[in-house]
């Protein structure tokens, strides 16, 4: 079963728009994700209706940031991408007549409703801002250290 990359994806996306101030059109997120620039509107129709992102027409336009990456968190992402379930593990059959089918179910259905809420509960402890600072914070490390390099030479 193929993974759904939507979180990280836009994640990805939001975290280049808050570092370059200009617009980025539907075309050129399509590229940086490899994908369509139709899949790219849909998506991002998601984060436009949440207010996480405002789009232009024309001549100039695009998408750009119309929110506080420190109010916005993971989960707020998640969820206005439309996000599945966190986990796609799943009974063989809801409503088993088996008595050992139905304490199976039982069983994970326990488990599964605990992680889930453990991973929301941290996604939504995590705000975009975070993720920002983290990826600055390595990119001077990585142009420090090309700068030491070039030095060298």
């Amino acid at each position: 079963m193929r993974s759904d990359s939507r979180l990280s994806r836009m994640l990805h996306v939001l975290l280049h728009m808050a570092r370059h101030d200009q617009p980025f059109t539907s075309e050129q997120i399509a590229t940086m994700l490899s994908t369509n620039p139709v899949v790219v509107r849909r998506t991002m129709a998601g984060l436009r209706k949440a207010g996480y992102v405002r789009s232009e027409k024309g001549h100039g336009g695009g998408w750009t940031l119309s929110c506080d990456l420190k109010e916005v968190t993971l989960l707020d992402i998640h969820k206005a991408v439309g996000g599945p379930r966190i986990f796609f593990i799943g009974h063989e059959n809801e409503n088993p007549s088996c008595g050992v089918a139905k304490v199976v179910n039982a069983a994970l259905g326990d488990v599964l409703k605990e992680a889930e809420a453990l991973v929301m509960q941290r996604l939504e402890a995590i705000p975009l801002a975070e993720l920002l600072a983290e990826f600055e914070q390595l990119y001077k490390a990585e142009m420090a250290a090309l700068d030491r390099k070039m030095a060298e030479q």
